[in-house]
């Protein structure tokens, strides 16, 4: 049996980029996803895929956009990815709701790297391991420096956020 992989897509339900789940589960399975599932309400699918995890998560972004009209990017990890990702997690978990796994569509190059790690976001912790930024907001993510536009300059890369406890409802999910 093929493996699950969950989608995490940046930026939507947020700003006006309205993509609601039961249209996502509709378009997944009409690409011929099986076994479609959501979380919540900020983009998180689950599915077996029809082949390639990458080219099918490019046929998702291209469906968002025709059905929807909402640009975005789907990333795609597999359970085990998720849960190496939330193992890798190097703070102490204070509240889950504060500690975040920021996947990255692609690895960032190491200059990037160095330009995330050394940029004052002044409470907040930040650290790069593999294609993910491992983020500890002091007070949680509203009001922080640390934000989408600024991590997109710095790596070059897009990617998107879930807290730890839904990384690890997601690696459930695709178990």
């Amino acid at each position: 049996m093929p493996d699950k992989v969950a989608y995490l897509l940046r930026a939507v339900n947020v700003g006006g980029n309205k993509v609601p789940m039961a249209e996502l589960r509709t378009l997944a399975s009409d690409l011929g996803a099986t076994d479609v599932a959501t979380y919540v309400n900020s983009g998180n699918l689950v599915c077996v895929p029809p082949g390639d995890p990458v080219t099918f998560g490019s046929a998702l972004e291209a469906g968002i956009a025709d059905r929807m009209g909402v640009t975005t990017d789907a990333i795609p990890r597999t359970a085990a990815e998720l849960r190496a990702a939330r193992k890798a997690f190097p703070y102490e978990v204070h509240e889950e709701k504060f500690c975040y796994v920021w996947f990255l569509a692609g690895k960032p190059t190491a200059k990037a790297v160095k330009a995330v790690e050394a940029y004052d976001f002044g409470e907040d912790q930040i650290t790069a391991i593999g294609q993910d930024l491992h983020i500890r907001y002091a007070d949680g993510a509203g009001r922080s420096p640390v934000t989408a536009p600024r991590l997109l300059k710095l790596c070059g890369v897009p990617g998107t956020g879930r807290n730890l406890r839904t990384v690890e409802k997601l690696a459930a999910m695709a178990e």
